[in-house]
């Protein structure tokens, strides 16, 4: 399986694109510039010399033929994204991962998107795609230090059976402590994304990157 993060070359996308091809899986990073993401593949192959990273960069049009994609991209550039790919995005599993935030004072708040969620707003531009939300509450610091387990639940929306098994596959091949956990049908996505705010607060206030880990579900392996 080969997979695209659209928007790869921000903070978050690159870090998601390294954790991939670490546990094997070829990954593309899509930019508006096909240049630009080339420029960032070489530095995590720089990065990690020892790892060979099956990375390749392309544009986003060139990326999108991928099996999967994830749309790591700003959240106001999400829904224009995957809508300028419509056409190789058609059947295929797309996950959003992006969070509608913005930071007033010394707080984040979260943004309400028009459609409730980034991801529901993804999913209206792409309506024969298969859209799950994932991978909102990973700090993108200990996502892409590859050289390190990361541990937190991984919380996943779809109102497509195969989108949520997909995502949750991915979620299992990244070895150490993720655990993929089906969060239920894509509206669950709105607060999901805007709960992301609360954890970059408590990262400012105490000054660590935190994650979320949830008591009381059996490992459903």
């Amino acid at each position: 399986m080969n997979i695209a993060v659209l928007g790869g070359t921000g903070p978050a996308g690159r870090a998601l694109a390294a954790r991939l091809a670490s546990v094997g899986f070829d990954v593309v990073i899509g930019s508006r510039s096909k240049e630009r993401a080339l420029e960032v593949r070489d530095q995590l192959v720089v990065r990690w010399p020892d790892r060979s990273l099956p990375i390749d960069g392309a544009d986003n049009e060139q990326a999108a033929d991928a099996d999967v994609v994830v749309v790591a991209t700003p959240w106001d550039a999400a829904a224009t994204t995957v809508r300028s790919v419509e056409r190789q995005l058609h059947g295929k599993v797309v996950i959003s991962m992006a969070n509608a935030l913005a930071k007033v004072g010394h707080e984040f708040q979260p943004l309400v998107p028009p459609r409730g969620s980034v991801a529901a707003s993804v999913q209206a531009a792409v309506p024969h795609a298969k859209v799950a939300a994932a991978f909102h509450h990973l700090p993108a610091r200990e996502l892409g230090a590859i050289d390190h387990d990361i541990e937190s639940d991984v919380l996943i929306c779809s109102d497509h059976p195969v989108a949520t098994q997909t995502t949750a596959e991915l979620v299992r091949r990244i070895h150490g402590g993720l655990r993929p956990l089906d969060a239920g049908e894509l509206s669950n996505a709105a607060p999901i994304e805007a709960f992301a705010a609360v954890l970059l607060q408590l990262n400012a206030r105490y000054r660590t990157r935190v994650a979320i880990k949830l008591t009381g579900i059996a490992d459903p392996g």
